[in-house]
């Protein structure tokens, strides 16, 4: 009806009372659910799609999975598939978890089973390793009362799966009466029902001893993991691990089958690798490598703080074990990802990042090495308990991983080997840490171990946050030590890319924040080279990176976050692991940083590339002299109904550009006009808010922007300040005031191109400063809330509109051979 060639997205309704149905929308292109559904089926989409575009036939187009058929068929699928969304929706202030029409999820999993149990419950795991599968998470929801129950079960959210699972198996509710609040079709809740029942049976047993073989079944059938059961059976006369059931699972001869995604349903023979693993089966439709092969470890779903950055890392290390000719088994879940592209690998295992699933694939596929350190923190958090498990991990052993991950480890070596750092100690209790804030001041940055993307990391200026941000730490981190340290206010922060070979850095990149210390490497804008940071600074950077290399005798990647101020270089973190920023330093310095990394690893030596860039701690390459590099973070505050778009010590951005110039201003505006929603005043309308004490810092900018011609408008003591200046202003009044004109107007009636507030924690109105921020995020008018930022993108305002910066236009490669040239 429409003469759609290629590819289209369809979305219906259908009424769950009849059959009737309705079309939504229809999109003539790929949508987002694109990539899911050919991974779901095994069918590529794009790729048949790309070809019916060019006039080649749907009985022409080969199969490419099963190499015999034609693309004409529709694929069959003997497996059940669950996509579940990730919500990060816990790290932003003030947000409602209402889901709904509008789009909130960060990232999504893919898991593949053959019952719906199997599958839902491994698709659980996958969106939160703290997560055991479907059953109540107090530390994710527990109602405080019935009447909150309900609402969470009428109303949904991203805890509404946990909310069903404390109605059915703490309170007893029935199928019937969670089908009235919830509306959800009753065949799912009557599966959700019975895992709730088998949980009953289990814990119904005195001990591990009375689980016979057919329970067991019956439970990895459905989905459960060695850790659920543990967790069910174990006792204080007999307790009982993960790793106990393994033992007693294989004893038993119950262990899983490794099955093909072929799309035909096993109709036709298929040469695919793309694999997944099921208790729901007999036999293994595959064979192990004649030879040993090297295991790569994905990032799993897209969170905050683990995006696309990870997964580059993940596909440069398997292409580099392929061109060096070992075979390459990937294990990821990310149906976003290239990493799960099938033929980017030997064998892909679209399986959990578990400990006990990643046992199983080892041990299936006679592997000889894993690597763990290219796809950020879940796989890294794994290192330990899979090298005690018999893993061979490539690179950094597990013993010096746990020394980075562990704070009070951390801080112990650095202390020994004289590694600057800013004052430390571990948390024994709160009255410790309150002590300890009181001998060195106010503001104390709380740390704990193994966390990703600062989670539960806060900054305290009060013994009252101090007190709030311990209680958030320990729940976070309750397995592993809570550091808490001083804060140093006005430092410059600076991330460090590296790789080393047996504690000996072979390449390196130095990049340094715009913003002061206080903002999360990840949300922050970097600069490489460094531009504000001194020859003698750089020389301590690069002291330490060498120190610390040698004091965790690192080889492979790894990433550190330094802070300079008056001269001296602290360090902050160190991960002994690839970090977001690799593909940035990678792409701008111009040599593949994993690729370096692998080769070392899997000890096939440093590649020859390496010496020729010139990038070790001695060598210029670092620091390429005929261009900078911006990398700018991209937020989703507007998609975020009620979250304050303020930045902090724990990660928010979603995304990030960049983007290359000859110099630090022209990268700089390039970077800000490629994230969305930012472009160049029109009007030249600038609002104004300044806290007090950070007026000074700003009144050159409020000047230059004056002389350029720009409106001013301000809230009323940033007002009276800029008249002080000589500054023409108009002044804004406060909605709640009733007088005109009024801040909320002029954001709402897009009569202001851009605003300006800085805010600390000596802000006193906080809730109306929240309510700007957030108007002008929903009203689409550019925010910016960092002052050294803002001082940056006045500077390049001014030499723009003098004509004194040009927005050239060109390719990357064109720059390296600028660069190579000089």
């Amino acid at each position: 009806h429409l003469g759609i060639i290629g590819k289209c997205n369809i979305q219906y309704a259908l009424d769950p009372h009849s059959d009737d149905y309705c079309i939504i929308e229809v999109n003539p292109r790929l949508s987002r659910s694109s990539a899911l559904a050919s991974k779901a089926t095994g069918y590529p989409l794009a790729a048949v799609a790309a070809k019916l575009s060019l006039g080649i036939h749907l009985p022409d187009i080969r199969n490419a999975v099963t190499q015999t058929t034609t693309a004409c068929f529709e694929p069959s699928l003997d497996y059940i598939v669950c996509k579940i969304p990730r919500w990060d929706l816990t790290k932003f202030d003030k947000v409602s978890r209402r889901i709904g029409s509008a789009m909130k999820s960060v990232g999504e999993v893919m898991s593949i089973g053959r019952t719906f149990e199997e599958s839902l419950q491994k698709a659980m795991r996958m969106v939160d390793p703290g997560i055991a599968g479907f059953e109540p998470h107090a530390t994710v929801y527990k109602p405080e009362n019935e009447t909150d129950l309900i609402e969470e079960l009428t109303q949904p959210s991203d805890r509404r799966i946990y909310a069903i699972a404390y109605a059915m198996q703490e309170l007893g509710w029935s199928v019937d009466k969670v089908h009235d609040l919830t509306k959800i079709d009753t065949w799912f809740l009557h599966k959700l029902k019975r895992m709730i029942d088998l949980h009953g049976m289990m814990n119904a047993l005195d001990s591990v001893n009375a689980l016979n073989g057919t329970l067991m079944m019956q439970a990895k059938k459905s989905g459960f993991s060695d850790a659920q059961i543990a967790a069910r059976v174990s006792s204080d006369k007999m307790p009982i691990d993960e790793i106990g059931v393994r033992e007693i699972r294989k004893a038993m001869g119950v262990k899983p089958r490794i099955k093909q995604i072929d799309t035909m349903a096993g109709e036709a023979p298929a040469h695919t690798n793309y694999l997944y693993m099921t208790y729901n089966g007999d036999e293994d439709d595959v064979k192990p490598f004649d030879n040993p092969a090297k295991m790569v470890l994905g990032s799993g779903t897209y969170r905050i703080g683990s995006s696309v950055e990870f997964d580059w890392c993940s596909v440069s290390a398997i292409r580099t074990l392929r061109k060096q000719g070992h075979k390459a088994i990937m294990v990821n879940y990310n149906p976003e990802t290239v990493s799960t592209d099938y033929d980017e690998c030997d064998k892909l295992f679209f399986e959990e990042l578990s400990l006990e699933r990643v046992l199983d694939i080892y041990e299936s596929e006679n592997c000889d090495q894993a690597i763990v350190s290219v796809g950020g923190q879940i796989p890294n958090n794994l290192a330990l308990p899979l090298w005690e498990n018999g893993v061979n991990i490539a690179g950094t052993t597990p013993q010096m991983i746990d020394n980075a991950e562990d704070r009070d480890k951390f801080s112990s070596m650095c202390d020994k080997n004289g590694i600057d750092q800013p004052l430390w100690r571990r948390l024994t209790s709160q009255e410790d840490a309150f002590d300890f804030a009181d001998e060195v001041g106010y503001p104390i940055v709380v740390r704990p171990s193994y966390v990703l993307s600062g989670a539960a990391m806060n900054v305290a200026y009060t013994p009252s946050e101090l007190s709030r941000n311990l209680r958030v730490a320990g729940e976070i981190s309750n397995k592993f030590p809570v550091v808490i340290s001083k804060f140093i206010e006005g430092g410059r922060e600076i991330d460090v890319d590296a790789v080393a070979d047996n504690g000996k850095v072979v390449l390196h990149a130095i990049s340094e924040h715009v913003e002061n210390a206080g903002v999360h490497s990840g949300d922050a804008t970097l600069m490489l080279p460094p531009q504000g940071i001194d020859d003698e600074t750089l020389a301590k950077c690069r002291e330490t990176v060498a120190k610390v290399a040698s004091g965790l005798n690192i080889t492979g990647p790894f990433n550190m976050q330094l802070i300079a101020k008056d001269g001296e270089v602290k360090i902050i973190e160190t991960n002994v692991r690839a970090s977001r920023s690799f593909p940035f330093s990678s792409k701008t310095v111009g040599g593949d940083f994993i690729e370096a990394a692998t080769s070392i690893m899997v000890g096939d030596g440093v590649p020859a590339w390496v010496a020729e860039k010139d990038l070790g701690l001695d060598g210029k390459g670092a620091y390429p002299e005929t261009y900078v590099g911006v990398k700018a973070p991209m937020f989703s505050f507007k998609r975020l109904l009620g979250a304050d778009p303020t930045l902090g010590v724990e990660m928010a951005s979603t995304g990030e550009v960049a983007c290359y110039g000859k110099n630090f201003h022209e990268s700089f505006l390039k970077a800000m006009l490629a994230t969305t929603g930012f472009q160049m005043p029109k009007n030249k309308a600038v609002l104004v808010s300044i806290q007090e004490r950070l007026r000074g810092d700003f009144k050159s900018s409020l000047e230059k922007l004056n002389e350029l011609g720009f409106t001013l408008y301000a809230t009323e003591e940033t007002a009276e300040y800029l008249k002080s200046l000589d500054i023409p202003v108009t002044l804004l009044h406060w909605e709640e005031s009733g007088i005109s004109p009024s801040i909320d107007q002029h954001l709402k009636e897009k009569k202001i191109d851009l605003v300006f507030m800085f805010a600390n924690n000596f802000s006193k109105r906080t809730e109306t400063n929240y309510t700007i921020r957030r108007v002008a995020v929903d009203f689409g008018v550019p925010l910016i809330t960092n002052l050294q930022v803002a001082s940056a993108l006045a500077d390049s305002f001014e030499l723009f509109y003098n004509g004194k910066l040009n927005l050239e236009v060109k390719t990357l490669p064109d720059y390296y051979a600028e660069e190579k040239q000089k």
